[in-house]
């Protein structure tokens, strides 16, 4: 579905929204994952504002595209595309892991509506999406399954059995996105665990592969396009992105996966967030 530049313009925009209230809402909580919440934004924004077909005022609706974000740290942003979707009233972001919140540290299919599944394990996302779109198809129903993944949970060895079921079944209907942004918790990817031509290791599975700019809301448009059109089995779109995108001292820095944002780092954040 081509992106009108009127339509980029406008999502840009949400996106850095989005940032503003991530970074106010994690430092009033003192608590949070800054880092992978920011890197995944323009993909989740991309995908519920453009790309795919859901119902907020009936989040069960079996027509519906599934978007799963199996990377469940990234929450926070998740739920800030679900409030400004109308899943639920966006002041409630503000009551983010609180006691007795829907808005989990981790998002829960069980509470909070629009989470298609609940996710914290990393590598069970791209196995349970699957089962969704072989699900959609036996149905006979022409919805497509969205599954965001981190690159430091490619590491996990539940991801490439699923990578091989999905090519077994043709699954057509399912698009993995890898939020690629080359740092996980403790590390770079590279460090921790390369995975050395991450695209050619899928494209041996027999999956379509697809690389793109992950903070070009365009780009990313046009990989779910090309991702449609393939036939005959799954697609994976390697989104390049920035860990931090957005807040400089963030960018690239692994504490940033989930340290707490002190008083000082928050005014740096803000003056950078409020001069783009």
């Amino acid at each position: 579905m081509s992106i009108s530049a009127d339509k980029k313009i406008e999502l840009d925009k949400l996106c850095l929204k989005f940032r503003r209230k991530l970074i106010d809402v994690l430092h009033a909580k003192q608590t949070g994952h800054p880092g992978g919440s920011l890197s995944v934004c323009e993909i989740l924004v991309s995908l519920y504002f453009h790309q795919a077909w859901v119902n907020p005022d009936d989040p069960k609706d079996p027509r519906r595209d599934r978007i799963v974000l199996s990377k469940g740290h990234a929450a926070p942003m998740l739920y800030l595309a679900l409030a400004e979707k109308g899943f639920f009233p966006f002041e409630e972001i503000d009551t983010l892991r609180d006691f007795e919140t829907r808005l989990q540290g981790h998002p829960s299919s069980k509470d909070t509506p629009g989470v298609e599944l609940s996710a914290g394990p990393l590598g069970l996302g791209l196995a349970a999406s699957l089962g969704m779109a072989l699900s959609l198809r036996l149905d006979g129903i022409p919805a497509r399954v969205y599954a965001i993944l981190g690159d430091g949970e490619l590491n996990e060895g539940t991801v490439w059995e699923a990578a091989m079921a999905a090519v077994k079944f043709n699954a057509d209907n399912l698009t993995a996105i890898v939020d690629w942004n080359g740092v996980q918790l403790d590390g770079t990817t590279n460090d921790i665990m390369p995975m050395g031509d991450v695209g050619a290791k899928f494209a041996s599975f027999g999956w379509n592969c697809i690389e793109c700019d992950g903070h070009d809301i365009g780009a990313l448009c046009g990989a779910y396009d090309s991702a449609a059109a393939f036939i005959g089995g799954p697609s994976i779109v390697l989104a390049r992105t920035v860990k931090g995108k957005g807040v400089s001292f963030m960018e690239g820095q692994s504490k940033w996966h989930g340290n707490p944002i002190g008083d000082n780092e928050y005014k740096i954040a803000v003056s950078e967030l409020a001069d783009k």
